[in-house]
């Protein structure tokens, strides 16, 4: 017998024995593989939670693509054949558009507004609600500041130099965006992108933070960076749980699950970004970095915030969420702009809270 079958049928048989053999042991994957470095905030997760729950429920883990593809992670969970698995929400979309923005934002949300939003401006209920259409529990515990930005072998210094360029790029909105601004988006998993750009497949790519980049080894094939990266101001990560798992924990099992969750929020970022740190300085000896000029970040803006409306007035669900975040920025823009220069980053000129009203309701 396989591994990957030995580990499917002791989840059969977990769940045929009840709910007190579901709570002592969960199977759970991710959609990252060990050699990149957003695994390490599964792991911290999953080591906490074992920690925290001890004698009450025991997580085994296991890197991406060990039992399950990565893009049939949620399916796995969705289904109960593993209880639990680690995800960037921006891969599921494509069964509901909100999911973008519970993952990442357009030129909107930097990480420490994701981290208000989700833990005092409801955001929380938001993933629940959600991921709930399809049977699961989410508890947000990553998150990234800024994505790097595109890598490339010709320099990118503006919007003239973006025109006709095929860039690797994820993300609904932000491949709309990249259409409107003159470029063309390329899907592909993160996976074939080194070979894409060492082949010339394509002009360029982005993929994460620049710590996560340098662990993909772009910097072998690429000469110059553009930056910042407007297409992802931030980026959520988090687990997925099958309901009926989450179910059959007890109150105290689940609390301490959120306190795990909790924690490797706020460790996630501070690590993250000591690490994107130092993975600039190594960056800024192998290639050529390039800031866009503040002109040409304002014209970003102004078409990100279009099309955020338009791809939430396709979709209630996605609608919803937008509108969550903008009231969010609203609200918080009373006491950040007050405590300038003394506070947690920008409130940016996003999009029209009144349209996005229109298309919720």
């Amino acid at each position: 017998m396989t591994m990957k079958a030995f580990i499917l049928a002791a989840g059969a048989a977990t769940a045929l024995a009840g709910p007190a053999a579901a709570q002592e042991s969960w199977t759970m994957t991710t959609t990252w593989p060990s050699s990149l470095e957003l695994i390490e905030t599964d792991r911290h997760f999953v080591d906490l939670a074992n920690k925290l729950t001890q004698g009450e429920l025991t997580i085994e883990f296991f890197e991406g693509g060990a039992l399950v593809p990565s893009g049939e992670v949620f399916g796995a969970v969705e289904s109960g054949t593993i209880q639990a698995g680690a995800d960037w929400p921006g891969y599921w979309a494509g069964r509901d558009s909100a999911f973008s923005p519970l993952a990442t934002t357009p030129s909107l949300f930097n990480a420490v507004d994701y981290v208000n939003w989700i833990q005092q401006w409801g955001g929380a209920d938001l993933y629940n609600e959600i991921y709930g259409q399809f049977g699961m529990v989410y508890l947000p515990y990553g998150v990234t500041n800024n994505e790097s930005g595109f890598r490339t072998n010709d320099p990118i210094r503006n919007l003239e130099d973006l025109q006709g360029k095929r860039l690797r790029l994820s993300g609904l909105e932000q491949g709309r965006l990249l259409e409107r601004l003159g470029g063309n988006q390329v899907s592909m998993a993160g996976g074939e992108i080194y070979q894409s750009l060492e082949r010339g497949v394509i002009d360029g790519a982005e993929f994460s933070t620049p710590n996560v980049d340098w662990s993909g080894g772009f910097q072998q094939v690429t000469d110059y960076w553009a930056t910042p990266g407007w297409h992802q101001s931030a980026s959520v990560f988090g687990v997925m749980i099958n309901k009926s798992a989450w179910d059959a924990l007890s109150a105290e099992t689940q609390e301490k699950l959120q306190i795990a969750a909790d924690a490797t929020l706020l460790w996630s970022l501070a690590f993250t970004e000591k690490r994107a740190t130092e993975a600039y300085a190594k960056f800024d000896e192998a290639v050529e970095i390039n800031r866009y000029d503040d002109e040409t970040l304002a014209r970003v803006q102004e078409m990100a915030n279009e099309v955020i409306v338009e791809t939430a007035c396709e979709n209630p669900n996605s609608a919803k969420v937008y509108l969550s975040m903008v009231e969010y920025l609203e609200d918080y823009a009373q006491w950040r702009d007050a405590s300038a220069p003394f506070n947690l980053g920008r409130t940016p000129d996003g999009p029209d809270a009144a349209a996005l009203r229109d298309c919720a309701q």
